[in-house]
């Protein structure tokens, strides 16, 4: 196991560099510190020889010499991504580059509770680790997303609606009982954010990733990590009021935006317009189906349908409503919109951008560009596979 405590920060910041380019080579990675070339050659040299670092091929040639691409060494062990969802699991091993090296993803119900659900999940690391010949002992760290609060600092969901027995339950002890790496756990939209900060490469400092779905919440990266605030807390969105007089949400609160603009609210109102009536079209889905989902309803919109484009527009509207405040304090470069409500239609979208840019500040719209995430194969793993290489080979002696 390799000692994360011995580097220095000077190999930290070297890591670091390779990590998020996907790779450089000697003279890009020596070029993109504030080190001396010498120094920063010692260093890398340093991490060659235990390691840490590897050659992975040739660069195109400019001209002279074809330089070899660095990349952080798959030699030092693997990474276990866990993406826990409400209807199923996926389970990955990660190089530390995050290259994918065994993948599976399966139905689970996470109603059946906590020990049946990861007891299926070390089954599907063991068979992960047997396919690609890793021992437990190789696993460097274990990332795990699931879909509610967490409490970072001690990994243990903190009054989970969607998982009801939850609350309780150790995740990193359970994991704990096979591997001696660390185990680190977060709620799904940080997930997200983090596996998107990794697409795009860390160039974006600041920026919000909002995910809609049977709720709404939002992953916050500021001055370019994940922002989780004092108790893991931050980003709950959903609970912002957008209607004082609006429906009971399951908080306790009146008018929150995930009561009346989640994937429930949304279904709700389109059942309610074929009930009355006033959408023959979301009727005939209805009597063919028994039941209408968000999905249906942006296939209405699309194919004509006027009452179901306003609910669209409506929903939309109060989640830019919502979107603006958050605007207005935190100035993000960028919002990008996921989760599984996010693509019933343009509609959906071009509504929230229009109340966010009619609601925001002039200053705090100037350079704001809203759009959706951008498309990441394994996503969930891959988040929770940055995840675990920042909590681990990244990570700072004190965080501030």
């Amino acid at each position: 196991m390799v000692d994360w405590q011995r580097l220095s920060d000077g190999e930290r910041t070297l890591l670091e560099r390779l990590f998020w380019s996907g790779g450089l080579s000697r003279g890009e990675l020596a070029a993109s510190t504030d080190f001396s070339k010498s120094k920063a050659n010692l260093a890398i040299a340093g991490l060659i020889g235990r390691e840490l670092i590897e050659e992975s091929g040739a660069q195109p040639s400019t001209g002279g010499r074809r330089p070899e691409m660095l990349r952080l060494s798959h030699r030092m062990g693997v990474l276990a991504g866990i993406d826990i969802g409400a209807t199923s699991v996926d389970v990955a091993l990660l190089a530390p580059d995050m290259t994918v090296l065994d993948h599976r993803s399966e139905a689970a119900d996470v109603r059946d509770g906590p020990a049946a659900v990861l007891h299926r999940v070390r089954a599907l690391l063991r068979e992960a680790r047997a396919r690609c010949g890793v021992g437990a002992a190789q696993v460097l760290g274990i990332g795990v997303g699931v879909p509610g609060p967490v409490a970072f600092d001690s990994g243990m969901l903190v009054n989970p609606p969607l998982l009801p027995g939850w609350e309780s339950f150790s995740i990193r002890d359970c994991l704990g009982e096979e591997y001696a790496a660390p185990v680190f756990v977060d709620n799904d939209v940080n997930i997200m954010a983090l596996g998107t900060h990794w697409r795009l490469r860390g160039r974006l400092r600041n920026f919000l990733v909002i995910k809609i779905g049977t709720g709404i919440g939002c992953g916050i990266i500021c001055h370019g990590a994940i922002y989780r605030g004092m108790d893991g807390a931050a980003g709950d969105v959903g609970h912002i009021c957008v209607d004082p007089h609006g429906p009971p949400c399951h908080c306790g609160n009146a008018g929150c935006v995930e009561a009346m603009a989640a994937g429930p609210a949304i279904a709700r109102m389109a059942e309610q317009a074929a009930r009355s009536g006033e959408s023959p079209r979301l009727k005939e889905i209805l009597d063919r189906q028994g039941v209408l989902t968000p999905i249906d309803l942006g296939n209405a919109s699309r194919s004509g349908d006027t009452v179901a484009s306003a609910i669209v527009q409506q929903a939309g509207a109060q989640i830019g409503c919502m979107l603006a405040a958050v605007v207005n304090f935190f100035n993000p470069s960028h919002i990008f919109i996921g989760g599984g409500v996010a693509r019933i239609g343009p509609l959906f979208l071009a509504s929230i951008r229009q109340s966010v840019y009619q609601r925001s500040l002039a200053l705090s719209t100037r350079h704001l560009d809203i759009q959706y995430v951008p498309e990441i194969e394994n996503a969930g793993v891959i988040g929770t596979g940055v995840m675990a290489v920042q909590e681990t080979m990244l990570a700072r002696a004190a965080r501030p």
